[in-house]
């Protein structure tokens, strides 16, 4: 775990560019002079438990308010109670989250993040801080999917049908929504790529679910289920085309598509179709795996030419390139283990992470789940040392209590929001790739 990050000299190093800094500096230049040095305050050491049922920001510089190993204040109302509700919470996880070596640590304290940012009724927010504290699509589905890779199965239940609550009746979701479901906090514009991460949600959730529990919980999904998959189908003519542009996980408008948008649909078509395979449905299901087959293809044919770039006819690469990989769907595509990796290239940043796409504002952060994607891309094409790294680097620029981050700036300090639920989960997925 860092405390503040490493000394920048150790960050470039490790980031691959020692060589050309010692370069510049024989010339009396700093390569990274000429970049943007953003600052962002870190907002918090971690989120932990005041009370039962009471999460709190805790302050930066406060880590040893929180009792180590837990995401409890030591000043907690029934400390121990709360302490020993964790434990046996973990316990239910699998070996390779229990292990005591640096993987294990890192799991428990992702997945204790996730809990901590989880409420009761399946509203995982992506952050306590004020500004996060809502429920994303892309964010929840992630979370479920974590729940599931890790024996929690519950939780992922909730979230499934949380999303099926405040989906809309015609199959699209907000960007975001308020934890007690009353709608979106603001005029973002909606994103077509939340109703395949919802399909993704309902899928994992099933299918962990054994026995008539796991019909039950199809059943109470069906409707989310089919206005989504109606939605997709018709936006894409049954997987035979590319949708409409719509803003995807930047939250920014567009005007071409982009993989962001797309991906997740294929991803959904495919979780569609295992629902209603649940239900017995064997028509609509028929239908979903055609679309969802003949979307990929789709796909490959118009963004895989250019290494799959987050435009229809660019050449910029983008996180999202991960969801055309293992555990999104069932294989990735030839040539995509070798396009991630030119992607992490272009898109690395002074620190060592990754920015959001290689088209983002050039301020020198970079961003945990971005990182925390290519990583489980990595992980996804089979090339495991390349995972790890990524996860190494992650457990590096955690907080002083043990938390991801949302950001790390240039010289390796932990930035934004912490902890962040996404980068959480997709850490979890990664090693559940890895590890299991």
């Amino acid at each position: 775990m860092s405390n503040g990050g490493p000394s920048r000299r150790a960050v470039l190093r490790a980031s691959g560019v020692g060589a050309t800094l010692a370069a510049g500096a024989a010339l009396g230049v700093d390569r990274w002079s000429t970049s943007h040095r953003v600052e962002v305050p870190l907002y918090g050491e971690t989120v932990a438990l005041e009370g039962p049922g009471s999460p709190v920001v805790v302050g930066v510089g406060r880590q040893d308010d929180v009792l180590p190993g837990t995401r409890v204040l030591k000043a907690a109302t029934s400390a121990d109670a709360l302490v020993e509700a964790e434990r046996a919470w973990l316990a239910a996880s699998p070996a390779w989250v229990l292990a005591d070596d640096r993987w294990g640590r890192l799991a428990r304290a992702a997945l204790l993040d996730l809990r901590v940012l989880t409420l009761p009724a399946g509203e995982h927010v992506a952050g306590w801080s004020s500004s996060w504290r809502y429920v994303w699509p892309r964010d929840s589905s992630h979370a479920a999917a974590a729940f599931t890779a890790t024996g929690h199965v519950d939780e992922a239940r909730r979230i499934a049908l949380f999303l099926a609550d405040v989906q809309r009746g015609d199959g699209w979701f907000e960007a975001r929504y308020r934890p007690d479901g009353s709608g979106a906090p603001d005029t973002r514009r909606r994103q077509l790529d939340g109703t395949g991460w919802a399909l993704w949600t309902a899928s994992t959730a099933v299918a962990a679910t054994p026995g008539n529990a796991g019909l039950v919980l199809a059943t109470a999904l069906r409707p989310m289920v089919e206005r989504g998959l109606g939605l997709v189908l018709a936006l894409t003519a049954g997987g035979t085309r590319l949708p409409a542009p719509s803003s995807d996980y930047w939250e920014l408008p567009e005007r071409r598509v982009t993989l962001g948008t797309v991906s997740p649909l294929v991803v959904g078509l495919h979780s569609a179709a295992t629902v209603l395979g649940c239900l017995d449905l064997a028509g609509p299901a028929a239908r979903a795996t055609a679309a969802a087959t003949s979307l990929a293809q789709v796909v490959a044919a118009a963004y895989g030419p250019q290494g799959y770039p987050r435009h229809l006819g660019g050449d910029d690469p983008d996180a999202a390139i991960a969801f055309l990989a293992p555990p999104y769907v069932a294989s990735a595509p030839p040539g995509l283990a070798d396009a991630v990796t030119r992607s992490e290239s272009r898109m690395r940043r002074p620190a060592g992470g990754a920015a959001p796409g290689a088209g983002w504002k050039d301020d020198g952060i970079s961003w945990t789940p971005e990182t925390a994607l290519i990583a489980l891309a990595h992980a996804g094409c089979g090339r495991e040392n390349d995972a790890y790294r990524g996860l190494a680097w992650l457990d590096d620029h955690r907080t002083k209590a043990g938390s991801f981050p949302e950001k790390v700036l240039w010289d390796g300090r932990p930035a934004s929001v912490a902890p962040l639920g996404w980068t959480a989960a997709l850490v979890l997925l990664t090693l559940a790739r890895l590890r299991a």
